[in-house]
């Protein structure tokens, strides 16, 4: 089940009405409480990878761990960060650079080769913001992955029964945003034992703005 893609849309109407012009492009977010969910316990902990139907009208930060061809194909490709081999052991001991970017860098693409040095580096600052590299052979289509993670967001819920995430920015359509929120609860409520009858409430906001319930 899931909800009317036009009481989301209602529900973005409203919040773009509440919210004050703002001399940025506010990103729009979703909010999932959950009922009856103790994520406490490790199986019932959430924690997906979502490729939205819509890229987010905002630079989402894309970051390629990978040597020689694959390195200079990201590049060209426009990834915000590249790591070679050489860039990673660099990095070995400075944790303060390591949290900048994970901060900084909302996905992570690695050459499947890298994959042991980088859990040895980056592993303690990435796994707990579940920011860990998608692995991918050296001769993959970089270009089109770049693409594809730029539409990417992460959603968790391992200590709160909340999700909290964003879906678009004011800049978009409704109808896209819209359908950025019903591909997110499609896919938390698949990982719900109840599905939807374990959602307690959705509500959407601009950053900026008050939050605004949708109606399930």
């Amino acid at each position: 089940m899931s909800i009317e893609i036009n009481n989301i849309k209602s529900a973005l109407k409203e919040a773009r009405e509440k919210s004050k012009k703002r001399n940025f492009n506010q990103s729009v977010e979703l909010i999932i409480n959950l009922r009856d969910v103790d994520v406490k316990k490790p199986e019932n902990r959430i924690q997906e990878t979502i490729e939205l139907p819509h890229a987010l009208d905002k630079k989402v930060g894309v970051c390629v761990f990978a040597n020689g061809d694959m390195a200079l194909r990201a590049r060209r490709a426009g990834a915000d960060m590249v790591l070679e081999s050489a860039d990673i052991e660099g990095l070995m001991n400075n944790k303060k650079r390591q949290r900048e970017i994970a901060k900084s860098i909302n996905s992570f693409i690695a050459a499947a080769p890298l994959m042991p040095l980088i859990g040895r580096v980056f592993g303690p600052i990435l796994g707990p913001r579940g920011k860990m590299p998608t692995p991918v052979p050296p001769t993959a289509n970089i270009e089109e992955l770049i693409e594809r993670h730029r539409r990417i967001v992460r959603v968790r819920a391992r200590d709160q029964p909340v999700i909290h995430c964003r879906v678009g920015t004011e800049s978009m359509s409704d109808d896209e945003i819209a359908e950025n929120i019903q591909t997110v609860i499609r896919r938390v409520t698949r990982r719900l034992r109840r599905g939807i009858k374990n959602v307690d409430s959705i509500y959407v906001k601009m950053t900026m703005g008050p939050a605004v319930k949708v109606n399930i």
